[in-house]
C-alpha cells in the first residue's frame, strides 16, 4: 500500500499548501501515472483511477458539478438561510476586512502584515501634542472639574475651541487640523490621561459626529458651511442616535420624520420634514448648537417617490428651532463631561437639512455604520490605552516607594502579579491601537478590527484600573486632589457602554459580523443565494462553493499537520525571540477558520442565536489579533532586547487565551461526537500552550519599578508632570528621589546587619549614620529628601466634617 500512502501524502500537501484546482489535478495525475508506471495497473490503481477520473470531470466543469452537486446545494441553502434584513446587510457591508481576514483565512499572509507602514506621527502632529496639548494638561485640575465646577472651566472651553481642538479631522481648507488617525489618537489619549472630562469633550467632535458624517456624506454646501463653523468652535456639535426604546438595537429607531409642505424662517410652503423624537446619553448634548439626529423617514403622500417608508436618514438640525427641548445633563458616574437627553416635538426642517441632501435619504443607517468603525477604532481604544499607560507609569512607582516590612511593596510575589498584568496587557493595547491607526491612516476602515479592539482594549483597561486599585489600596479610594486612580476607577463602566455595549459586541458582532465579513466564501455564497436571476446566482454560487470547499479541506490537513508539529516545520517570518510566536499565530488560525467552518455548517442560522458560542468564536480571532499586533509593535519600535519580556508576555497571555477560547468551543458545540473529532485533530497532543510563568512575571513587573527606556517607551504619549506638588508630578519625584538614594540605603542596611547602627522603625538616624561614618553629607541628604517625597506620595487627603457636608 506504499503507493497509496504516496498519493495520499501528495493529495495532503497540495491542499496543505493550496495550489489552484488545474495544478493539483495535473498533480494528482501525474502521481497517479508514475506509480502505475513503477509497478504496473492493479485492482487498486484501476479503481483510484476511476475514482480520480469522475472526482477531476466534476470538479473542473462547472456545467456539470451545477448539476450534480452546486443546484441541489443552493437549495438546500435557500431553505435553511434567514433572511437577512436591510439594516444588517448594511451592517455588514459597512466597512473593509483586512487583517482580520487573514486571520480567518487559517493561512495569514505575514507579508501583509509586516509591509503595513508603522503608524508615525508628522512634525506637525507632535509640535500641536508638545505645545497647545501639553499647555491644555496643564490648565486641567481633575479634582476641581469633577468635584467643585462639574464641567470644564471656561478658560478651557475657550482654550479648545482656539486651538481648533474639535477640528481635528477637519480638513485645512474648511479651517481643521487635518490630523491622521495616529494624530487624532495621541491628542485623545493624552488628555484623557490627565482628565477623562476633558478627553471625552475633544473625542467625541472628532469621532462620530457631524463633522465625520459631513466629510464623507455631506453635500458641497453643508461643508462650505458647517465645517469651519465646526472647526472654529463656533458651532458646538453633538449626534442624537441613542433612545429610551433603541440602544444597542438603532436600527428599530421609533423616531419619525414625515415628508410635508410647512413654514421655516419666514419661507411658505417649504418642503421639508416634520419631526418628532427621544434621545438620550448625548455627549456635548446640553451646549450643542447644532443637532446630528437619525431617524426612520416616511413620505406618505409620495412627495419624494413612491416608496413610503426610507428609512433611516441623518439630519442637521439648529438646536434654537422651536419644539427643540435641549440643555438637561445625565451625571455619568463623576466624570462630568456634558451629556443628556434632547427631544423634538413638531420640528420642521427643509429636505436640504438632510445629510447629503434629499438624494440620501434613506441611507442612514450605511453612513451610521460605515462612520461607526473608525470612530471605534480610535477614541475609546486611545482612552483606554492612556488609562493603561498612567496606572503603569504611576502605581509602579507607587509600588516602588511604598513600604511594607521595611521592603518596597512592589517587590513581593503578590504585588508582582498584578504589575505584570499592567504593564503587560497596556503593552497589548498600545500596540493593538498603534497597528489599527496604521491601517486607518493607509485607507482601511476596519469594521470588525474596530469592534476587536473596542471590546478588548476598554475591557484590557477595566482589569488594569482594578489591579492598580488594589495595590494602591487605601491611597486609592479615599476621594481628594491627591487621588489620580479613583475618577478612572469609577469611569470604567462608560468605556464600557458607549459605541457598542461591550457584551454586545462580543456577542454579536465580532464573530457574527466577523464570520461573514472576514469568511472567503461565505459572503459571496450568502449573495449568490439570494439573487433572483437563477442562472447567474447558480453560477455565483457554483464558484464560491467549490472554492469553499477546497479551503475547508484546505484548513482540516493544515490543522491537523500544524496541530501534530506545532507548526515547528512552518516557515514564517522573526528570529529566534519571535518565530515561535508566528507559527503559534499560524496554527491557531487554520484551527479557529476550519472550526468556525464545521460550526457555520452545522448550525447554519441557529448560530446567530448562539452568542455565548459566538462570544468564544470571537475571543479566538480577538486574541490573535491582539498577538499578531504585539510582533508589529516590538518590530516597529526597533526590536529593543530590553522590551522583551513585554513582549514574551504580552504573546504568552493572547495565546494562552486564544486556545483556551478554542477549548472552550469544544466543549459547547451542540454536536458532541463531532467535537471530539474536531479537538482531536486541532490539538492531538496536550494543550501546547501556557500564560507567563513566576520568572517572566517577576521579569515584566520589575520594569515599573525603575525608570528606564523600556518604562518609558511603555507609558510615551500620556502627561507627565515634573512638579512635586503635582497629583502625578509628585510619585514621579519620589521613585526618582528614591532610585538616586538606593545605594545610600543599601549602605544603612549593611551597617545594621554587621551591627555598626541600630535601625528602628522604617527610617535610621542619620546623624548615627553620619556619625559612624556610614554615610557622607551628601548621601545622607538624597536619604532625608527620598524618605520626605516618599512619604508625601503616599500621603491621602482628608478633610473636616463641614467640608465633607457641602462636598456634594
Amino acid at each position: 500500500m506504499l503507493w497509496f500512502a504516496v498519493l495520499i501524502l501528495v493529495i495532503a500537501a497540495l491542499a496543505y499548501l493550496r495550489v489552484n484546482r488545474v495544478i493539483a489535478t495535473t498533480a494528482v495525475a501525474v502521481t497517479l501515472a508514475t506509480v502505475t508506471a513503477l509497478q504496473g495497473l492493479s485492482i487498486g490503481l484501476a479503481v483510484a483511477w476511476l475514482l480520480f477520473a469522475g472526482v477531476a470531470a466534476v470538479v473542473n466543469t462547472p456545467p456539470l458539478r451545477q448539476r450534480l452537486v452546486s443546484g441541489r446545494v443552493l437549495s438546500l441553502l435557500r431553505s435553511a438561510l434567514p433572511s437577512i434584513s436591510q439594516t444588517e446587510r448594511e451592517a455588514l457591508e459597512a466597512g473593509s476586512v483586512w487583517w482580520d481576514a487573514e486571520l480567518f483565512s487559517g493561512k495569514p499572509d505575514w507579508k501583509r502584515l509586516r509591509s503595513t507602514p508603522a503608524s508615525r506621527l508628522s512634525e506637525e502632529e507632535q509640535a500641536f501634542l508638545d505645545g497647545p496639548v501639553e499647555q491644555l494638561c496643564g490648565m486641567l485640575d481633575d479634582w476641581k472639574i469633577t468635584h467643585e465646577h462639574k464641567d470644564l472651566p471656561p478658560e478651557v472651553w475657550a482654550f479648545i475651541k482656539e486651538h481648533r481642538l474639535f477640528g481635528m479631522i477637519i480638513p485645512k481648507q474648511y479651517g481643521g487640523l487635518e490630523f491622521s488617525a495616529r494624530g487624532h489618537s495621541e491628542v485623545v489619549m493624552k488628555l484623557a490621561s490627565r482628565s477623562l472630562t476633558a478627553g471625552v469633550t475633544v473625542m467625541v467632535p472628532n469621532s462620530l459626529g457631524p463633522a465625520k458624517l459631513l466629510l464623507e456624506y455631506g453635500t458641497q454646501a453643508q461643508k462650505d458651511y458647517y465645517l469651519p463653523r465646526l472647526a472654529r468652535g463656533e458651532e458646538i456639535p453633538c449626534f442624537a442616535l441613542t433612545g429610551p426604546e433603541a440602544g444597542s438595537d438603532a436600527g428599530s429607531i421609533p423616531d419619525t420624520g414625515v415628508v410635508c409642505r410647512g413654514d421655516y424662517q419666514g419661507e411658505k410652503d417649504v418642503l421639508g420634514i416634520h419631526l418628532n423624537w427621544e434621545k438620550r446619553y448625548i455627549t456635548l448634548g446640553p451646549v450643542a448648537t447644532v443637532l446630528g439626529l437619525a431617524f426612520r423617514l416616511k413620505d406618505p403622500d409620495h412627495l419624494l417617490g413612491e416608496v413610503e417608508d426610507l428609512g433611516i436618514t441623518l439630519a442637521l438640525i439648529p438646536t434654537n428651532l422651536p419644539g427643540i427641548h435641549i440643555g438637561n445633563r445625565h451625571y455619568p458616574l463623576n466624570i462630568p463631561f456634558q451629556n443628556g437627553p434632547n427631544r423634538g416635538e413638531d420640528v420642521f426642517i427643509p429636505l436640504e437639512q438632510i445629510i447629503g441632501g434629499p438624494q440620501r435619504a434613506g441611507e442612514g443607517w450605511r453612513m451610521l455604520m460605515e462612520c461607526l468603525a473608525e470612530g471605534r477604532g480610535i477614541s475609546l481604544p486611545a482612552l483606554a490605552t492612556g488609562a493603561g499607560k498612567v496606572m503603569s507609569r504611576i502605581t509602579g512607582a507607587y509600588a516602588r516607594v511604598r513600604r511594607q516590612f521595611k521592603v518596597p511593596i512592589g517587590r513581593f510575589e503578590g504585588i508582582e502579579e498584578p504589575l505584570a498584568r499592567i504593564a503587560g496587557e497596556t503593552y497589548i493595547m498600545d500596540a493593538a491601537r498603534r497597528l489599527t491607526l496604521a491601517a486607518i491612516d493607509e485607507g482601511e476602515e476596519p469594521a470588525v478590527v474596530s469592534a476587536i479592539i473596542k471590546y478588548q482594549l476598554t475591557e484590557r483597561m477595566r482589569k488594569v484600573i482594578n489591579d492598580a486599585m488594589d495595590i494602591q489600596g487605601g491611597s486609592g479610594i479615599c476621594l481628594g486632589p491627591r487621588n489620580f486612580i479613583a475618577r478612572a476607577y469609577e469611569a470604567i463602566p462608560i468605556s464600557i457602554t458607549v459605541e457598542g455595549a461591550n457584551i454586545l459586541t462580543r456577542s454579536m458582532i465580532i464573530f457574527g459580523q466577523g464570520a461573514i465579513r472576514c469568511h472567503p466564501h461565505l459572503l459571496d455564497e450568502i449573495n449568490a443565494a439570494q439573487d433572483v436571476d437563477e442562472v447567474r446566482a447558480l453560477a455565483a454560487f457554483d464558484s464560491a462553493l467549490f472554492r469553499h470547499m477546497g479551503y475547508s479541506f484546505s484548513n482540516l490537513v493544515r490543522a491537523f499537520w500544524l496541530g501534530l508539529t506545532n507548526a515547528r516545520l512552518t516557515i514564517t517570518p522573526g528570529d529566534r525571540e519571535t518565530r515561535r510566536y508566528y507559527r503559534q499565530i499560524t496554527r491557531l488560525s487554520a484551527a479557529f477558520a476550519l472550526v468556525a467552518d464545521v460550526a457555520l455548517l452545522t448550525l447554519g442560522g441557529k448560530l446567530k442565536r448562539k452568542e455565548r458560542l459566538s462570544g468564544h468564536f470571537a475571543d479566538v480571532l480577538s486574541n490573535l489579533y491582539l498577538c499578531s499586533a504585539a510582533l508589529k509593535h516590538w518590530e516597529d519600535q526597533g526590536g529593543h532586547r530590553a522590551d522583551l519580556p513585554l513582549l514574551h508576555y504580552a504573546c504568552h497571555q493572547t495565546i494562552y487565551r486564544a486556545q483556551q477560547s478554542l477549548l472552550a468551543v469544544f466543549w459547547n458545540l451542540p454536536n458532541r461526537p463531532l467535537a471530539y473529532v474536531l479537538r482531536g485533530i486541532v490539538f492531538p497532543g496536550r494543550k501546547p500552550y501556557r500564560p507567563a510563568n513566576d520568572a517572566l512575571i517577576h521579569e515584566v513587573a520589575s520594569l515599573l519599578l525603575e525608570p528606564s527606556p523600556t518604562r518609558d517607551r511603555l507609558t510615551e504619549g500620556i502627561y507627565l508632570s515634573e512638579e512635586p506638588a503635582d497629583t502625578t508630578g509628585r510619585i514621579e519625584y519620589a521613585l526618582r528621589t528614591t532610585v538616586a538614594a538606593a545605594a545610600a540605603e543599601r549602605k544603612i542596611t549593611e551597617a545594621a546587619r554587621k551591627g555598626l547602627l541600630k535601625v528602628n522603625g522604617q527610617m535610621p538616624d542619620l546623624e548615627a549614620a553620619l556619625a559612624a561614618g556610614v554615610l557622607d553629607g551628601d548621601e545622607a541628604a538624597h536619604l532625608r529628601e527620598a524618605w520626605r517625597a516618599s512619604r508625601e506620595a503616599i500621603m491621602v487627603d482628608d478633610f473636616t466634617p463641614d467640608e465633607l457636608r457641602h462636598m456634594h
